[in-house]
């Protein structure tokens, strides 16, 4: 578990917020910071459902929960930005289906965010690892429904705090408990992909995970690149439903193939030359989607390799190629996230771009060598506004260790 240098200033602000919320204690008193990171996909977005490999990194861009231990079993947390509150009991949560709050089949109402908090105490629970309450305060510098797990790293930071610091939790251990929270408690479809890489990242290092079997291993990312974040500033409301819609054409592709190929059980499976010879069978939609899975599943494993291998122009073949088949074979692009891309593009030392997360809109990938940062920064503001009529904006983002306690001593 990862132990990260204090930031002493956002330490000193957490600490006065606790102090405000819940009563003075001064100083730092007896508090305790648990740290999780976001997560930016490199490539391989949408390979969770397909058991396929993907490529994602802790960034710096986190979420603080700074707390003090309680006596009983009793969570209190605010936000520090919104001031919303939450307020619960660990040993009588129960689950959102098993208490009636949500019907099966009906369309989920907005939640609370102190849901993902209980949601988590809960799986902790459930795990029978010894919980304690606490009074926390959320801090994040995560944007929400970026696609860049805020959620995940919400979680996260949870579950270290219920858990405390004298339990020390394998990433993989975290993650699996971060997820039960928002899957069977919260009852939301959420995969494993943002937990696992926002508790296994390393200073510098993308995390090739391998969806199936969950194992991982950590990829060198090269020296002098940097990773910039390019925010094309459009949301559409319509992203879960396009990612359910996505994820069931996969599985018809699936259900269908299966029929001529026995044994397959996920587009993992599907090679280039069974998908041509069957692909006639395929309504032309599915057939598309499962033509992007294959082809991304081996290109996130080249992207891997010319990260290890320092190969800057295959990670610039290998991006394009990618951003090409997510927008013209998987459906999921958008005018913004290619202008978003040109504009990129057009500034030497601009490495690689493609979009991230799961579509449409949101953010660009971006790696650049590092005195080419501020270059791109000053096209986004010049040239993408004007092209669009939105607003973007670019920085970049360290690789960063993943989650764990913060030492404010």
């Amino acid at each position: 578990m990862a132990q990260i240098q204090p930031d002493r200033e956002r330490a000193e602000i957490l600490a006065a917020a606790l102090d405000t919320a819940y009563g003075p204690v001064g100083g730092f008193g007896d508090m305790e910071i648990a740290r999780a990171p976001g997560r930016v996909s490199l490539i391989g977005d949408h390979m969770e459902y397909n058991e396929s490999f993907t490529l994602p990194a802790a960034i710096e861009l986190d979420t603080w929960l700074a707390y003090r231990r309680r006596q009983d079993d009793r969570v209190r947390i605010v936000s520090r930005h919104s001031h919303e509150v939450g307020s619960f009991h660990i040993d009588a949560l129960v689950p959102r289906l098993a208490s009636g709050s949500t019907r099966a089949g009906a369309p989920a109402p907005p939640l609370p965010w102190s849901d993902y908090v209980a949601g988590t105490a809960w799986s902790v629970r459930e795990a029978d690892i010894p919980t304690h309450g606490f009074d926390g305060v959320i801090d994040t510098t995560l944007p929400i429904g970026a696609g860049l797990g805020s959620s995940a790293a919400l979680e996260l930071a949870s579950a270290l705090a219920v858990v405390g610091r004298g339990r020390i939790l394998s990433p993989a251990s975290l993650a699996a408990i971060a997820q039960r929270g928002e899957r069977d408690y919260m009852g939301l479809d959420a995969g494993i992909v943002d937990h696992l890489a926002g508790a296994a990242g390393r200073l510098d290092r993308a995390v090739l995970l391998d969806c199936r079997s969950l194992e991982y291993r950590h990829v060198t990312m090269p020296y002098g690149v940097r990773v910039v974040l390019c925010d094309t500033g459009e949301r559409h409301d319509r992203r879960a439903a396009v990612y359910a819609t996505r994820r069931a054409e996969c599985a018809r592709a699936v259900a269908l193939l299966a029929e001529r190929l026995p044994g397959l059980c996920s587009l993992r499976d599907l090679d280039q030359a069974s998908l041509r010879r069957y692909r006639s069978t395929l309504p032309e939609n599915v057939a598309a989607r499962a033509e992007h899975v294959v082809a991304e599943n081996a290109r996130v494993l080249a992207a891997a390799a010319a990260l290890d291998a320092g190969d800057l122009d295959e990670l610039g073949r290998l991006f394009a190629e990618s951003h090409a088949s997510m927008r013209d074979r998987f459906g999921v692009g958008s005018a913004a996230l290619d202008a978003m891309i040109e504009v990129a593009l057009a500034v030497p030392g601009v490495v690689a771009a493609r979009m991230t997360g799961p579509g449409p809109g949101g953010y660009t990938v971006n790696l650049v060598l590092a005195d080419a940062v501020a270059a791109l920064q000053a096209a986004v503001a010049r040239d993408y506004d004007t092209r669009t009529g939105l607003h973007g904006h670019a920085h970049a983002v360290g690789i960063v260790a993943g989650a764990g306690p913060v030492d404010v001593l």
